[in-house]
């Protein structure tokens, strides 16, 4: 399994739409892929969305990257994001929940 803490830098002033896009898209699709989505946090000084993801294998993510699901709405999103941090961790200490389960299905 991969593990994956990615910051986002959001386009000033475009914070609401970002968590809005986030929620309608990004929650279900992610879990129709089999993609768990851990929990997203705002740090509103600095503009940025932090969240959590994993997956099963690259197989798992590159089909979610190539589905028509996910080009469906990555205009959408991409316009609100300016910076992206990717990094990979692994989990040493306690429980990370699934935030995004059964979404693709409700």
């Amino acid at each position: 399994m991969t593990t994956e803490l990615r910051l986002y830098t959001v386009n000033k002033g475009m914070m609401d739409e970002w968590i809005a896009a986030f929620n309608k898209y990004i929650m279900p699709t992610s879990d129709k892929f089999g993609i768990r989505i851990h929990f997203g946090f705002v740090n509103a000084p600095q503009n940025e969305w932090i969240w959590c993801r994993s997956y099963d294998s690259k197989e798992v993510m590159d089909a979610y990257m190539a589905s028509p699901d996910r080009a469906a709405y990555a205009d959408i999103t991409g316009r609100c994001i300016a910076k992206t941090e990717v990094r990979t961790v692994e989990l040493k200490l306690g429980e990370v929940s699934v935030a995004n389960k059964a979404m693709a299905t409700a």
